[in-house]
Formats: structure tokens, C-alpha cells, sequence
């Protein structure tokens, strides 16, 4: 039977010792490398296993001396001793350590930081700027203040509420929209893995449970101009000779929106084909929209081209018309309509004073159609009946009816 090993090394063998492996006995093991690299092994017998553990360097400036393996072995012994395994006890340290350090790094992680992350990540994909500033501006005012400091993955349904509730019923349509964005918010970091559990800002079947739906607003109605009175209207705007003026008659005789109307610069503009085409980044719907233009909307385009601005619509200081101006026009002229609200007249006259087809008017006002399967087969955009809609729409506008006439729609007229 031979004879066990026991501190069979030296400090010098160590030093001097050829490649291979040497033993000092109770599983201690000497390891050296053909390139000269000295460690320390411990290798341990367990339910019928052989394995090996590493104890460290045996050379170098982080060597550990032989003295200290041997302590190193020693300890590892009566663990095995024990039935556990030094291999599986050192990687579930090492798993233990690392979900520590990353809940540390999470718990650095406050919902302001994580609200900051997402609009970095998602603004170049929103519309416009108004969008962005809308988003930043409600967090700092409304979110900031009771959760921005606060963890990310610890914001409950508690911390939620204490932000919706006061305004809830005052701002109905600012709460919910600030309720979407912590939503959106939370889902993302728990994308990023910075938080677990269901998100406590979802509306249906948790917030709805607890908050009364919100009020529905006036704010989905503009307030608009029966259609049999816009021509007499216009005949008032031409006597204005105010930018804002022309402005909201292009307006009104394209059937846009304001946006598009005041964002419009000469390179999206065909005047020889009558042609205006809006890119699809300032579209709500996203994608490119040809607009034709009626004699008349030519007209008020060669009337400001002499102006020399990159705007068609420019203002005194020369930038683009303020958002406001056809606004605060139609309440000089005390209008009490929107400038939205013409699109509905537009849609109104074209319904009951036309015989054009619903998706030429829908199209018109650049409106998705809701039908994904008509949607698939219409690839064309109906431009030359388009045409002959916006050019009887400018016709209409420019005819006020004598007064005491009452206005027969077409459709009722040929029942």
C-alpha cells in the first residue's frame, strides 16, 4: 500500500519545479505549464467524482505561497468532508455577488433616469417637436416631483395614484396622457431589466379599477363653420390683407391642417402643375401627401413668392407664421370657429353638396383609411379626382349665395 503524501513540497521545489504536476499531498497539487506557469490545485473526490479546484498563482506578484495553499486545502478538505462541493459553493458566491452588484446598479436607477433614457432613445421617431416637449414637460411637472428621485423598481400602484388623482378630474385629458407615458415608461425599464412585476401605471384592469374614466372632452369636436357659410366668410378674409389672412385662405381651400399650412417651404411647392407635396414627416398620418392646388390657391402663392422666404407663409421677422396667427385672426374678426373646424365644413359640403365617393373626400383630408383591405388593393391616391373636388371647393368658396337663398344639397335636390 503506498505511502500518502503529506507537505511533500518545498518553497524551493516549487521554484525549480519542471512541467507537469507535483504533488503535496492531501490533494494539494503543484500545476506547471510548459510555458513556465506555476498554480496551485486542490483535487477533491465527491459522490464518486474526481474535480479540481484552483487555489491561485504559484508565481508572479499575486503568487500564493505554499504555506497558504496548503491553509487554502485544509479548508476546502473539511468542506468536502462535509458533502459540499468548493466547485458549486464558489460559482453560487460568484452568482450571489454579481446579482448583487447589478441590484446595487439598479437601485441607482431612479424613474427620471429611466423616463430620460426612453425619449433619448424614441424623439427622433416622434413627429414633431411639440411632442417631445409635451412628454419632457408633463414628467417635470406632473411625474418629477413625487417619483423622479425615487428607484425605478420600486414605483408602485401607491406612488402612481399620488400623481393622477389630483388631477384626475381637473385635467382628465392631461392625467391620462401622463398615465400612458409612466406606462410606457415602466414597460421600457423593465425591458432593460431594471424592474420585474406587472406594470402599475396599466390602465385596463388595474388603474381602471381604481379611478372613474376619465371625462370625455369637447377637445375631440373643433368648433366649425356650417359649410353654406364659409363663402360668405371668405369674401370677408380677402378684404384683410394680413399674412395671416392668406394664410388661412390657403388654408381653408386645401382642407389642411395648420401644421402643414405654416410649415410649408417653396421646395415642397409645383407652381407650374399646381401641385403642393407634403413630406411625410410633417403628415399625421406619416406618409408623403400631394395636395392640388385650385387657381385661386396658386393665385395666393405668386402673391407672397415675391417675398423671397423659404416659408410660404413667412412672418414680419421673417421665420414661419406662428401657430397662433389664423387663430387669433378669427377672433379679430370675432369668429368664434377653429381653423381645424373648416376641414369639417370642407368634409360636411363635400358630403352632402357632391356626388364624389367617400374615399376621394377621405383622401382629400389625407384621412388613413380604416378598411385594411380596401386599404391593400387602392394604391393610388385619386389625384385628378382630387382635382376636380379642391377646384369646385374654391368655386364654392368664392360664390357667397344672395341673401335670403337657402342652400339645397345636390343629393337632396336629385332624390
Amino acid at each position: 500500500m503506498p505511502r500518502k503524501l503529506s507537505n511533500a513540497l518545498t518553497p524551493l521545489t516549487v521554484k525549480n519545479a519542471k512541467p507537469g504536476r507535483h504533488a503535496d499531498g492531501g490533494g494539494l497539487h503543484l500545476l506547471v505549464k510548459e510555458s513556465g506557469a506555476r498554480s496551485w490545485v486542490y483535487r477533491f473526490m465527491l459522490n464518486g467524482k474526481s474535480r479540481d479546484v484552483g487555489l491561485g498563482p504559484a508565481a508572479g506578484a499575486d503568487a500564493v505561497t505554499l504555506a497558504d495553499a496548503r491553509d487554502k486545502a485544509a479548508a476546502l478538505r473539511l468542506k468536502v468532508k462535509a458533502g459540499i462541493d468548493p466547485i458549486e459553493e464558489r460559482d453560487r458566491e460568484a452568482a450571489q455577488a454579481l446579482a448583487a452588484a447589478q441590484a446595487a446598479k439598479i437601485a441607482g436607477i431612479t424613474f427620471k433616469a429611466a423616463a430620460e433614457a426612453y425619449i433619448a432613445a424614441n424623439e427622433d421617431g416622434w413627429r414633431n417637436l411639440k411632442h417631445r416637449q409635451q412628454w419632457t414637460n408633463t414628467l417635470a411637472t406632473y411625474v418629477y416631483p413625487v417619483i423622479g428621485d425615487l428607484p425605478v423598481a420600486e414605483v408602485d400602484t401607491a406612488h402612481v395614484l399620488a400623481i393622477l388623482e389630483p388631477i384626475w378630474k381637473t385635467k382628465a385629458e392631461t392625467a391620462s396622457r401622463i398615465r400612458g407615458r409612466i406606462e410606457t415608461v415602466l414597460d421600457s425599464a423593465k425591458a432593460r431589466g431594471q424592474r420585474s412585476g406587472e406594470n402599475p401605471a396599466r390602465w385596463r384592469g388595474h388603474i381602471a379599477l381604481i379611478l372613474p374614466p376619465r371625462t370625455k372632452l369637447a377637445r375631440g369636436h373643433h368648433k366649425a363653420m356650417p359649410y353654406d357659410a364659409v363663402p360668405a366668410f371668405m369674401e370677408r378674409l380677402r378684404t384683410r390683407e394680413a399674412m395671416a389672412a392668406l394664410a388661412l385662405e390657403f388654408t381653408i381651400l386645401t382642407a389642411a391642417r395648420t401644421g402643414e399650412v405654416i410649415g410649408a417651404d417653396w421646395s415642397e411647392v409645383d407652381l407650374e402643375n399646381a401641385v403642393w407635396i407634403v413630406p411625410g414627416e410633417r403628415m399625421k398620418a406619416g406618409r408623403p401627401h400631394r395636395v392640388p392646388l385650385s387657381p385661386r390657391a396658386v393665385e395666393i402663392l405668386k402673391t407672397v413668392q415675391p417675398l423671397g422666404s423659404r416659408w410660404l407663409f413667412p412672418s414680419d421677422r421673417g421665420g414661419k407664421l406662428s401657430g397662433m396667427a389664423m387663430s387669433m385672426l378669427l377672433r379679430r374678426m370675432k369668429v368664434d370657429v377653429t381653423v381645424h373646424g373648416f376641414r369639417s365644413a370642407f368634409r360636411d359640403w363635400s358630403a352632402e353638396s357632391t356626388g364624389y365617393a367617400h374615399e376621394v373626400c377621405e383622401m382629400a383630408l389625407a384621412h388613413v383609411i380604416g378598411n385594411k383591405a380596401e386599404a391593400a388593393y387602392r394604391r393610388g391616391d385619386l389625384f385628378e379626382k382630387r382635382r376636380k373636388l379642391m377646384d369646385e371647393w374654391a368655386r364654392f368658396c368664392a360664390t357667397p349665395k344672395p341673401e335670403g337663398a337657402t342652400v339645397t344639397p345636390i343629393r337632396e335636390a336629385m332624390a
